[in-house]
């Protein structure tokens, strides 16, 4: 799944193609993704210009003065800014025509994203609850330490917990405690608030940095320009289950955590 980075990458790369244009037509070629398409989207976004583009967690919001299309990558969605001569493949199933002659498309073969809607001066559902950004000032170590008083969830678990914070997927998590040196087994209630510092300092750095390499490859992603991410040939931890510790070469562990998959060392992570 494109976690924080690849969502962050695809906003950046999408916003000089969309930001200030109108959008002529909305083609459906299916009337739902994972949850049916509302007809907002195709009645009330043609004729409208695109005033910003914005993430909050994994969703991209496209902002016009009638409302906000929200965007879902899911499992192996992906945005692209085309031609409107590129041919139609399997799984393209939405088209938005900008007044560039582009076409805005939405591919999604496992169909697990989703193009909802959101009125102006409103909070979505799914948006209502969730915790901070972890690139924002409000999410730090005394937030990670207050919010796991009492928490008896793995560490992993917590920090994946979207109330807790936003965007940490299993790659991240897995990357920032191997960082902090952190078991993913431990009870999120037992860590330190020196640790939580530590971890949430982590968390921000490797999140950035990702950002700045592109994120991270997977099977079903690539960015809005074709390009690969580059952080994945980085890894310490992620996918590295029985390979050596990059640090101190013990075998690194693997097990199922919170039903992720989840590697780290057993002598680095306490």
């Amino acid at each position: 799944m494109p976690e924080l980075p690849e969502v962050e990458t695809t906003r950046a790369g999408l916003a000089p193609h969309v930001l200030g244009r109108t959008i002529h037509h909305v083609l459906l070629r299916r009337p739902d993704l994972r949850w049916p398409i509302p007809a907002e989207v195709p009645d009330l976004l043609p004729g409208r210009r695109i005033e910003a583009i914005r993430r909050r967690a994994k969703y991209l919001l496209l902002d016009t003065d009638a409302g906000s299309a929200l965007l879902h990558l899911g499992m192996s969605g992906s945005l692209r800014v085309l031609a409107p001569d590129v041919p139609v493949r399997a799984h393209d199933h939405v088209d938005m025509t900008l007044d560039s002659g582009q076409v805005l498309r939405f591919n999604d073969p496992r169909r697990f994203g989703c193009l909802l809607w959101q009125a102006p001066g409103t909070t979505h559902d799914l948006l209502r609850d969730l915790g901070p950004e972890p690139l924002d000032d409000a999410f730090d170590g005394d937030h990670l330490f207050f919010a796991s008083r009492g928490r008896r969830a793995p560490i992993k678990t917590f920090l994946m917990d979207q109330r807790t914070v936003v965007g940490v997927g299993n790659i991240y998590a897995a990357e920032a405690l191997f960082a902090a040196g952190i078991s993913p087994l431990r009870e999120a209630g037992r860590v330190s608030r020196a640790r939580y510092a530590r971890l949430a300092d982590e968390v921000k750095r490797i999140l950035a940095y990702a950002i700045g390499r592109g994120g991270t490859t997977l099977r079903d992603f690539i960015s809005p320009d074709g390009a690969p991410g580059y952080f994945e040939q980085e890894l310490s931890a992620y996918g590295r289950g029985g390979q050596p510790c990059p640090a101190c070469g013990t075998a690194l562990r693997q097990a199922s955590v919170g039903q992720r998959a989840t590697v780290w060392c057993p002598r680095c992570q306490r």
